[in-house]
């Protein structure tokens, strides 16, 4: 399945809340969702019954549209967290929030996860030292994530390093806002994690 490359907000109205595809524009008046919250497509605004597949589908879809990753990634994802020891779901989204296109959008490094996936793909960035481009790279305590050498002249790093100083981090980064650095201190818990999931549906959806 190839990845999605039409409008974001397409799935945001689908999904029927914001995954926050486009950064800042998603908390201003240009939101789609704000403007046209029906989903998308000549039914749309159909009054349609629910059933328990769709809802678990729904969550799945969500979780899968906000983290930016495809169906088999999604899977694999799933099939690693229900090896692991504790609960699945959670153990699901902890493996999405240690990615190291997400770690480096939580370190106030792009405004969308879009984003950081594609400065990851360009080597824009460095892991403990070495030039990284794999955005699916799971990060572990004591990893080191910077922006690169190369890349601080880059106007569009500068202005994200300028940007970052007003952003917050999650208590599993140390961040360095003022050389674009972060330092994996912790593992991040599900209560780490403020987007409001319903992982149980996910777990329900892959145990028919």
């Amino acid at each position: 399945m190839a990845r999605y490359t039409g409008p974001a907000c397409r799935m945001c109205r689908r999904e029927g809340t914001k995954l926050f595809l486009k950064g800042e524009r998603c908390t201003t008046g240009k939101c789609a969702l704000e403007r046209r919250s029906t989903a998308p497509g000549q039914h749309g605004a159909a009054n349609k019954k629910v059933r328990e597949y769709g809802t678990q589908l729904r969550e799945k879809q969500k979780t899968r549209r906000y983290y930016g990753v495809l169906e088999k990634q999604f899977r694999n994802y799933f099939a690693e967290a229900d090896r692991k020891e504790g609960m699945t779901g959670e153990n699901l989204l902890v493996l999405l929030e240690r990615r190291l296109d997400n770690t480096v959008y939580r370190m106030g490094m792009a405004e969308s996860r879009k984003e950081a996936r594609q400065l990851v793909l360009h080597a824009h960035f460095t892991l403990n030292g070495k030039k990284v481009t794999i955005p699916s790279i799971s990060v572990k305590v004591g990893d080191v994530i910077a922006v690169s050498e190369n890349s601080r002249d880059n106007a569009k790093i500068k202005a994200l390093l300028e940007g970052a100083a007003n952003k917050l981090s999650p208590k599993w980064l140390e961040v360095n806002k003022e050389n674009g650095s972060a330092k994996v201190v912790a593992l991040p818990t599900r209560e780490d994690i403020d987007f409001d999931f319903n992982e149980q549906l996910i777990v329900e959806l892959y145990s028919k």
